[in-house]
Parts: structure tokens; C-alpha cells; sequence
């Protein structure tokens, strides 16, 4: 199993050095030239130390020193071409072998490219390389000395076993690879549903922000547009309690705005410090902003017959009723006559927002007012349509079902 991660600033101990080498893939290894030269010279030296002292067939010559140093060499590139190495390998020993040199000296050095094609390669090339060479040894040590093949296939367990080491170190590589891929998948899958969340959360504060300041900013400057009006019609005289009625209502709505934009900013800011001091509008708001439209001149008639939402749905149906509103102050023209519809059908809140006024002016500078509606509406579930009306006039209808839950990329401010 794969080791614990050592903790920062410690160093690991040598089990987990261990653990982290049998599991790091030999072809990625840093230095793995570097690494070999220094592994085939430690090689050679065995191999050397064992010609000299063991007495395991005659002391090698000229000729056996020469095969025997030299078959050391491909192990440089064991990494890189396994096979390869492996072939060049018994090309050298063979005749090695057949004049009968110390037959125990190149032994370390054939492990260790039986073991590289085995941690390397696929299983079944593993099996047929291994069974190759052991016939081929078999083979040489028959022609050579019929008492060395007897001990070459008494021994030839440990060449099984290096191969079978050198297949679970495979696998076990394989495995510690699965559980890397799968941790790297999954931290891109949390950074992926971070960057989403966070897009949501822009998404729903330009929503937020766009309804609450559009709506305030467009009845201020229909309100102010009316004091201008009355001091520019006939100063001399002048109506004071028309104008002081003008003002008192541009105050009244700066009020309204700056204690939604705090609600606003609070909830903001629940996700850090765990809840929000005041819940946003909901139905409850409508006649506020019905008595809003009203100061700033509309003919709002409403017909409000839902008593409760939930509060997903309730906000979302404040927002859509709010930007409807504005958008009839700011484009049906002076003193629109507008209704507004609301009732429970169907499991829904069935939502109309009309006007008889002219509609938005031709070519204006598109807004994203009946974008966030629309996304409005989506977020808990429902459709909005928004178009002119046959006889004249604009008209918003919506569809909110009541058992909504909130859908991806949706957020109900």
C-alpha cells in the first residue's frame, strides 16, 4: 500500500524512500543513466570479485574476462531498451558459458536484466522471455557440461522468482499510478467545481446588484425629472408641495435602496461568517414595490392572490415583479397603466407583469434586464416569456413551480 505523504520540513524514513522508489515508474526516474553507469560498475565489480574466488568452472582468460566485462556494459540502457539489453546480454554470456568460465560470475548481472524486461513489459512477454532464456541456458549448459545443467535448472527457481518480483513490482506500480490519477482527478474535479462556483456566485451578485440599483437609480430619475418639471413649468408659480413631495420621495427611495443594498451585502457575505442577519425580499415586497412604481407615476393595479412561497421562489418572484416594474417606469411612457398578476395553479406561481405604454424605444442600447429574469426564472426551475403585447403595450409572464429546487448555475440572491 501506498505510504503516507512525511510531513513538511521532515525527512521520510527510509521505508517510505523505499516504498517511493519500488512504486516510481525506471523509465521517469531522474539520473537513470547516471543511476545505471554507477549500477553496471558495481556489477562489474561482483562479478569480478566472484571470477577470481568462487570456484565454479575454470578462472576465466582473456576471452572469459573480456565476454564477462563486456556483458556488463548494455546495462547502461536497461531502461530504454529492456529487450534489447537483455538480448545483447545473453549474446555475450553464451560463449562465455560454453568455455566453461566461472559460471556463477555473470549471475548478478543476468538478474538484473531478467528483472528490468519483467517490471517493464506485459506479463505474458515476461513469461516467454524468461522461458527463452532458460532454454537457451539449458541448451548451452547440455553441450558444455551435462552436471552444470542439472544445477542450472535446480537454480532455475530464482530465475522465476526474479521474474515475479519484477511483475508485482509492475503491478504494484500500476496500482500506486491508479490511486495518483485518481487523487489528480479528483483535486482538478475540486477545482473545477470551485472556478463554477465561484462564476455562480459573480453571476448572482451582477444579478443582485443589477436589480436593486437599476430599480432604485430608474424611480429616482423619474422622480427627479418631475421636480424638474414643476420648477421649470412656471417659476413664478411655483408648487411647493409638489416639489416637496418630489423630494421627499427621492429620499424615501435613496432609503429603500441603501437598506436592500445592506440585506444584499449581508447575505453576501454569509458564506463568511455562516449566516446572513436578514432574509432578502420576498411576496411580502410586492406592494412595496407596487407603492414604489406608484410614486414614480405608473397606474399599478395588482392582483396578488399567494399568500406564501417558498423563499427561493418568493425572491426570485420579487426580482422578476421589481425589474418589470422598472422596466415599465423606464420605457411604457408617462403614467402607464400597469397590472400585475400573481397566483397559485397547477403545483406553480403563475406570474404577469403588463403594460398599455409604448415599449422600449427602437434601437436603444439592449440592457440585461430580461437576461437575469430569465435566469431568475430558471434558477428555481420556471420559464419566462417577455414580448409586446397584441393591442400595444408590454408584457412579462412567468412560471415558478413551487416545488422547485435550485438548479446549477442558478442562485436566488
Amino acid at each position: 500500500m501506498p505510504t503516507r505523504a512525511p510531513t513538511p520540513g521532515t525527512r521520510p524514513r527510509v521505508g517510505e524512500r523505499i516504498l517511493a522508489a519500488i512504486g516510481r515508474d525506471p523509465r521517469a526516474v531522474p539520473h537513470g543513466t547516471r543511476n545505471d553507469v554507477l549500477l553496471a560498475l558495481a556489477l562489474v565489480t561482483s562479478a569480478v570479485c566472484i571470477g577470481l574466488s568462487v570456484d565454479d568452472g575454470r578462472r576465466p582468460d582473456a576471452l572469459g574476462w573480456t565476454l564477462l566485462i563486456a556483458a556488463h556494459v548494455p546495462i547502461v540502457w536497461r531502461r530504454r531498451h529492456p529487450l534489447l539489453v537483455l538480448a545483447a546480454l545473453v549474446a555475450l554470456i553464451v560463449p562465455y558459458h560454453a568455455l566453461d568460465n566461472n559460471h556463477s560470475a555473470p549471475t548478478p548481472v543476468a538478474y538484473v536484466a531478467l528483472y528490468t524486461v519483467a517490471v517493464t513489459g506485459r506479463p505474458m512477454r515476461t513469461l516467454l522471455t524468461g522461458a527463452a532464456v532458460l532454454g537457451i541456458s539449458l541448451s548451452v549448459m547440455l553441450t558444455v557440461d551435462t552436471k552444470q545443467a542439472v544445477e542450472l535448472l535446480r537454480i532455475s527457481g530464482w530465475i522465476i522468482a526474479v521474474l515475479f518480483l519484477g511483475v508485482d513490482v509492475r503491478f504494484y506500480r500500476q496500482y500506486v499510478a491508479a490511486i495518483v490519477e485518481r487523487a489528480e482527478r479528483a483535486e482538478r474535479t475540486r477545482e473545477e467545481e470551485a472556478r463554477r462556483r465561484v462564476a455562480e456566485e459573480r453571476l448572482r451578485i451582477a444579478r443582485d446588484l443589477h436589480d436593486l440599483l437599476a430599480h432604485s437609480i430608474t424611480l429616482i430619475g423619474v422622480q427627479t425629472s418631475v421636480a424638474a418639471h414643476v420648477l421649470a413649468a412656471d417659476p413664478e408659480r411655483l408648487d411647493r408641495a409638489t416639489v416637496a413631495k418630489a423630494l421627499d420621495d427621492i429620499a424615501e427611495t435613496c432609503r429603500s435602496a441603501r437598506g436592500e443594498l445592506r440585506t444584499t451585502l449581508e447575505v453576501l457575505r454569509a458564506s463568511e461568517h455562516g449566516d446572513a442577519r436578514g432574509p432578502l425580499p420576498g411576496l411580502d415586497g410586492v406592494p412595496d414595490l407596487v407603492e414604489a412604481a406608484r410614486l414614480a407615476g405608473a397606474r399599478v393595479r395588482p392582483d396578488v392572490r399567494v399568500g406564501q412561497a417558498p423563499p427561493a421562489v418568493g425572491a426570485a418572484a420579487y426580482r422578476i415583479v421589481q425589474e418589470a416594474l422598472t422596466n415599465a417606469v423606464r420605457h411604457a411612457g408617462p403614467q402607464p397603466a400597469v397590472r400585475v398578476e400573481m397566483y397559485e395553479a397547477d403545483g406553480a406561481l403563475h406570474l404577469s407583469v403588463s403594460d398599455d405604454g409604448t415599449g422600449p424605444t427602437p434601437g436603444g442600447t439592449p440592457g440585461y434586464g430580461l437576461v437575469g429574469m430569465r435566469e431568475r426564472a430558471r434558477s428555481v426551475g420556471g420559464t419566462l416569456d417577455a414580448g409586446p403585447r397584441g393591442p400595444g403595450g408590454f408584457e412579462v409572464t412567468a412560471v415558478l413551480p413551487l416545488a422547485a429546487a435550485v438548479l446549477p448555475g442558478g442562485g436566488t440572491g
